[in-house]
């Protein structure tokens, strides 16, 4: 990787713009790319976070709230799919099997997909309420 720098410390409900260089570019655009598939597949609330600084558990994680178990499993899939193109392979994945909360571990990266009552009762926001907010919706001209 190149070199990458932010410009402005973020705060409290700040939202990251993904066209900025930051460290771990690699990882950003990756979770980017999933927050969007999720959105392509119709999930609903889609949430990628920026826990760089916050934790060592994960620099980027993305959540996303799917109506039926075959759709938590297709984005788990398409997630799966879009890193296997890429040359990524997930460390980890849970809860495929339920699809009720679906955990993709990309180590740098991780996905949670959950069903509405699950997501609802564990608040991975407010877990992660101080971390930056990723900006990952396509602009309108692209």
């Amino acid at each position: 990787m190149g070199k990458c720098r932010r410009s402005a410390r973020l705060g409290f409900g700040d939202t990251l713009r993904y066209d900025v260089v930051v460290p771990g570019g690699n990882a950003l655009q990756l979770a980017i790319e999933f927050a969007r598939l999720a959105s392509d597949l119709k999930a609903d609330d889609v949430v990628a976070l920026d826990l760089r600084g916050i934790t060592s558990v994960t620099d980027f994680t993305v959540i996303a709230t799917g109506a039926s178990d075959r759709q938590l499993r297709a984005i788990a899939d398409a997630a799966m799919e879009y890193g296997r193109k890429i040359g990524e392979k997930p460390y980890g994945v849970d809860g495929y099997e339920n699809a009720i909360w679906i955990v993709v571990d990309f180590v740098d990266v991780v996905l949670h997909v959950f069903a509405k009552p699950y997501r609802e009762y564990y608040d991975l926001e407010l877990l992660w309420g101080d971390a930056p907010r990723l900006q990952w919706a396509r602009s309108e001209s692209a």
